[in-house]
């Protein structure tokens, strides 16, 4: 599994845009369409809902890739 960290400097970053920022998707419409074909884990939960806020300390996983958000 490659990991990633991703260092966030608001309070949350929706999960499609996180998605989207670390080239994981080619675009908006990917990101929502992995999400809904529930291809990504937020924190070893199935997540379903694109716009969940991750926050800091969540992890998410995605096609191999693990991202530790800190």
């Amino acid at each position: 599994m490659k990991e990633h960290e991703f260092v966030l400097t608001e309070e949350y970053i929706q999960l499609i845009q996180l998605l989207k920022v670390l080239s994981l998707v080619g675009s908006g419409g990917e990101a929502k369409e992995v999400v809904r074909e529930e291809l990504v884990f937020c924190n070893g939960e199935l997540e379903t809902r694109m716009r969940y806020k991750v926050r800091k300390g969540d992890e998410i996983e995605f096609e191999g890739n693990l991202i530790k958000v800190v």
